[in-house]
């Protein structure tokens, strides 16, 4: 038996992997475990590193702290890939607010840090250590300690602070959100309150304008500043694939795909709207017509990546429209100025024979999608974590601050998921696979930050202090935390999920990310969180040097 206990107690590379991979094991299979109807999912790994730590279990430190920093960088990089495509769509239409709502629970937890450094006797050091923990953010524990080292006080004991309060800090954010969800949540609250995965809007009309009639539809898209694509024209029983030239005619019936909000400008252009209902989901479009197919292609040749969609000649080259681009779960408008991406799902209407050429100029090789770009992840990685180490001076402030390991990363991904087809970046990764890494690194990061805490979690809880710490870090987690949420609930303009990744996103929290993304259907919380984390983490490693440049 001695060589079991040498794969458990014998510190080497082989021991590390069993002890993390016994962690995340123990800690997946426990977090589908219901306890009221409450289950914390992934987030469960954290506690079960703490409870290893706890009875003993060890890993060599430098293997320990490399695991660690590998998962929470392959986390946040694949979570800001993930959300990247539809990060600056939200930052513009709703982003100001939420980070608002951010800096709200920010602004709480901070004046409750310095109000009960003043009331107790906590040293302020000592509560920016706490602070730190009951946030969850190390890059500001360590902007705290170079700025408490500078004015000459060691930040040891910050430190130690910070290692007591960090477990409930990550549970107090779980622990809200639950009390939110059982106390406050009505069933409507949990479903989006504004659906953005589809923009698109098809209607059928008949054109009834005299100011259009006999002129082309290219001349007609100029007459106006809204987006259309005429996709089908019906001229009594002559079916026609419309092109730039066609001409309009009067008591000609067309389809026209077009943006929601712009569905009343398309009545004034074109005419009477037809009662026919072409948005529900299943509508065989193959048997509308004989004459017209429409297929919905995957563009997969890797030299259109980045390219426009006016760019490729579609219309003029094989006779074909291209009605509506889908793009991970988001349908858009297939305007000739839109940048298509590796992976998009075209909709192509034309003839059969114009389809089957146009497919093969696209690719449409499906099982290329089905192999994940790992190079193009690694190389993202590399770059955050570039991005992640740039000092940033600002003034006022002797030492410079950095992104750190979480800020740079998850920035770049955001970055890379926006913007990588304009620089020809193939960033496609498939649902599945997105979704198996960000648990993976999730997973690894959970259970070596837990096994860490474990080691002398107890120890340092019966010191004098330690549960003083514990009592104030869990009060500057869950107040805020609570009051924002409730508030946010009340004004009925955030769906549950969106609040949930505020909160998780504005205490940097991927833990209660992970137990929000297990238990709320869809992307909501995801979206806000990365929205609002690089702000609110920068804005905390600002404020804890603030606080020891002025307070201490």
């Amino acid at each position: 038996m001695d060589w079991i206990n040498g794969l458990f107690t014998i510190h080497s590379a082989l021991q590390t992997v069993m002890i993390v991979s016994l962690i995340c094991a123990v800690g997946l299979a426990l977090g589908k475990v219901r306890v009221m109807g409450v289950s914390l999912g992934v987030a469960f790994v954290f506690f079960a590193g703490i409870l290893a730590g706890s009875v003993g279990l060890s890993a060599d430190g430098r293997m320990l702290s490399w695991c660690e920093t590998f998962g929470l960088v392959l986390f946040v990089y694949t979570l800001g890939l993930h959300v990247g495509p539809n990060f600056f769509g939200s930052l513009r239409h709703e982003g100001l607010a939420l980070n608002a709502w951010s800096f709200v629970v920010i602004a709480l937890g901070t004046v409750m840090a310095v109000a009960l450094s003043f009331v107790t006797s906590v040293s302020l050091p000592d509560m920016i250590g706490v602070l730190c923990g009951a946030t969850t953010n190390t890059p500001a524990l360590g902007a705290a300690q170079q700025a408490l080292q500078h004015v000459g006080i060691g930040g040891g004991r910050a430190a130690l602070a910070t290692a007591v309060t960090y477990p409930l800090g990550v549970l107090g954010v779980i622990l809200a959100i639950v009390v939110l969800r059982k106390c406050f949540v009505k069933p409507s609250d949990l479903e989006p309150k504004q659906n953005d995965e589809d923009h698109t809007y098809i209607g059928q009309f008949v054109i009834t304008n005299p100011a259009i009639d006999g002129k082309t539809i290219a001349s007609v898209a100029q007459l106006v500043r809204q987006r259309f694509i005429i996709s089908r024209i019906w001229r009594g029983k002559q079916v026609i694939v419309p092109m730039a030239a066609t001409e309009l005619h009067l008591y000609d019936n067309i389809l026209v795909v077009t943006n929601k909000d712009e569905v009343g400008a398309m009545e004034m252009l074109f005419g009477e709207q037809e009662t026919t209902d072409w948005n529900k989901e299943q509508i065989d479009w193959n048997h509308i017509d004989s004459k017209v197919e429409s297929h919905i292609i995957v563009l997969t040749r890797t030299s259109l990546n980045g390219k426009r969609l006016g760019q490729l000649r579609l219309r003029d080259t094989y006779g074909v429209n291209v009605s509506r681009v889908i793009r991970g779960d988001v349908k858009l408008l297939a305007t000739d100025d839109l940048r298509l991406q590796y992976g998009d799902r075209l909709t192509l209407v034309g003839e059969p024979e114009a389809v089957s050429h146009a497919e093969n100029f696209l690719g449409n090789s499906v099982k290329t999608l089905n192999e994940p770009n790992i190079g193009s992840i690694f190389l993202g990685m590399i770059m955050g974590l570039a991005l992640g180490t740039i000092p940033i001076s600002l003034p006022g402030m002797e030492s410079p601050i950095r992104l750190g390991l979480a800020g740079g990363p998850i920035i770049m991904g955001i970055i890379v998921g926006a913007l990588g087809p304009r620089m020809h970046f193939i960033s496609y990764t498939t649902r599945s696979a997105s979704l198996m890494l960000r648990k993976l690194g999730l997973s690894l990061y959970l259970a070596c930050l837990g096994l860490e805490a474990g080691t002398d979690f107890l120890e340092t809880v019966v010191r004098p202090e330690g549960l003083l710490w514990i009592g104030l870090g869990f009060a500057i987690t869950i107040v805020p935390v609570l009051l924002v949420g409730y508030v946010a609930l009340r004004t009925h303009r955030m769906d549950f999920g969106t609040i949930c990744g505020i909160l998780c996103g504005s205490m940097a929290n991927p833990m209660a990310l992970g137990y929000a993304n297990d238990t709320i259907k869809g992307d909501t919380p995801s979206v806000s969180y990365a929205t609002v984390y690089p702000l609110g983490m920068f804005v905390r490693v600002i404020i804890a040097q603030v606080l020891v440049m002025f307070f201490v």
